[in-house]
């Protein structure tokens, strides 16, 4: 017994261990975009690596611990740009994580708990179109986007992500072991199934609709060739294209270019934030019910 009692020990150190090390190669480039952003180029670029900015920085008459930050929000060229990108960006990634949500649950919920001729064929079908990449569509996609002039415009930017076929899966899946006498006996007290729908269904869905609002808000921050072909205007443009235009300067700070790095993702820290306890439930009752 003691000797079963040691292997698992040691089982569960070499565990730990593994998890330990794989959140340092984790949490390295955040750590290491945090201290830059707190330096100047010459000592980022200084071998070897100092992890803590120098105290001169801090200290020096024309520098000061914000020049990085000020110098990210205004651009190279002092436009100011940064929080109109910030703005577009939000507008894309909560409108786009709001449909996705509400038309993926509706789709969802009809696929697991209604009976029809045909509903394996269209379950299929969506579940075939997550084999096309997005570089397939994507010109025949920039075309339609074009003729309907679309372009520069938000309607560009949402409407071809209004809904996506993994967030359609997520919510079946899920909603395949919800209780069908919940279901059953509202029906029965005279309920509609739309008022169903929002009064018992999305309010027993709260981790697979939070996990599922994060990662389409996380897809749609981070997007950067979509609005790279449709968002032409300075004033469209979103984080990522401000970004890849911030460092493409020929005079690029490279602790300008942590620190904008850093403000572009306060955002995604925030949102993960609040919603992770709902993140980490819903991952894990997916993965329950999936297996």
């Amino acid at each position: 017994m003691n000797k079963f009692v040691g292997k698992i020990t040691i089982l569960e150190i070499i565990i730990w261990f593994f998890l330990l090390l794989v959140l340092g190669f984790t949490i390295l480039p955040i750590v290491f975009m945090l201290s830059a952003s707190f330096m100047d180029a010459k000592q980022i670029l200084a071998m070897p690596f100092s992890w803590i900015p120098s105290k001169a920085f801090f200290t020096s008459s024309d520098r000061t611990f914000a020049t990085n930050f000020i110098k990210a929000i205004l651009g190279n060229n002092n436009n100011a740009i940064f929080f109109r990108t910030l703005i577009n960006s939000l507008i894309v990634a909560i409108t786009v994580s709001i449909t996705t949500v509400l038309m993926a649950s509706l789709c969802g919920y009809g696929l697991a708990k209604f009976k029809f001729k045909g509903k394996n064929v269209i379950f299929m079908s969506i579940m075939a179109t997550m084999m096309i990449p997005f570089e397939a569509i994507m010109i025949p996609l920039y075309i339609v986007t074009a003729n309907l002039q679309m372009m520069n415009s938000y309607r560009g930017l949402i409407i071809p992500f209004l809904v996506s076929a993994f967030g359609v899966f997520q919510m079946r899946q899920y909603l395949l072991t919800f209780p069908t006498e919940f279901l059953d006996a509202s029906r029965v007290d005279g309920l509609g199934e739309f008022k169903i729908y929002l009064s018992i269904v999305l309010p027993n869905c709260t981790p697979v609709i939070a996990t599922l609002g994060i990662l389409s808000f996380r897809n749609q921050w981070d997007n950067l060739l979509w609005p790279l072909l449709v968002a032409q205007k300075e004033t469209m443009k979103t984080i990522p294209l401000y970004i890849t235009k911030f460092s493409e300067e020929k005079q690029t700070d490279q602790g300008a270019m942590m620190a904008c790095a850093l403000l572009a993702s306060i955002p995604m820290f925030v949102l993960f934030g609040f919603l992770s306890k709902y993140f980490l439930g819903g991952a894990a009752v997916f993965e329950s019910r999936k297996g």
